[in-house]
């Protein structure tokens, strides 16, 4: 695919040894898909039947695998024997800028993996493909909650405008909070019984409590802290 039609993610880990180690995702400028290599390996532990998730229905390219374990499993590969609190520079160029951070690498890799879980195929999570099309690497959980929220305000003003009813009440973001959970947790479990190390898996746990604290956030109805920041609106 032509450079112009695809987005191109490159992450960078810079460890303290003077050791690289380089991941670079592509992805669809129109439909915000990742773009998989040629010859991609299928690994039984890869097949739908070990997740749980047959609700999910994402086309005949996966056929009876998980798009998520086939796209994340070079990752996991490549961190398997790393310990998660490894310090590491880490640079992400993307097609505008490049973001740093000196931090552990499971900072680094839970970004990657926010990336590649929303644009594999997954039904649920594609509805996050409008942050990755605008994505923050290293987000705090108070960045990701607002650009969630933003988001979902967003949708529900799109939708209205096409005469679908809008969901101002944050009903189904909930909702598909607590599927994402659920996801999050078969993904984490399989990576638990594939690496060496806990990189990813602490990675993804991460992910998970972003995911939790939106929930929590929308089941209190707690937006005090972004009425604040609001106030000018009042």
């Amino acid at each position: 695919m032509d450079d112009e039609k695809r987005f191109t993610y490159k992450y960078k880990f810079v460890f303290e040894d003077g050791s690289e180690k380089e991941v670079e995702l592509h992805l669809d400028k129109e439909t915000l898909q990742i773009i998989l290599p040629e010859n991609e390996s299928k690994p039984e532990w890869a097949r739908y039947e070990n997740f749980g998730c047959h609700k999910n229905v994402c086309g005949s390219l996966y056929g009876e695998y998980c798009p998520i374990a086939l796209n994340l499993q070079p990752l996991i590969h490549l961190f398997s024997n790393l310990p998660s609190y490894t310090k590491a520079k880490i640079f992400v160029e993307t097609d505008d800028r490049t973001y740093f951070k000196e931090t552990s690498i499971q900072s680094g890799i839970g970004s990657l993996i926010g990336i590649i879980m929303v644009t594999s195929g997954c039904t649920t999570l594609s509805k996050l493909r409008p942050m990755v099309h605008y994505h923050l690497p290293f987000a705090s959980i108070e960045e990701t909650e607002f650009r969630v929220f933003s988001m979902y305000a967003l949708a529900q003003y799109l939708k209205m405008r096409k005469g679908l009813i809008p969901d101002w009440n944050l009903t189904e973001l909930k909702k598909m909070y607590e599927d994402i959970q659920i996801i999050n947790r078969n993904i984490a479990q399989k990576i638990a019984d594939l690496e060496k190390m806990d990189a990813s898996i602490n990675a993804v746990v991460i992910l998970n409590t972003f995911a939790e604290s939106v929930t929590f956030s929308i089941d209190d109805m707690d937006f005090v802290h972004l009425e604040k920041i609001f106030k000018g609106w009042f």
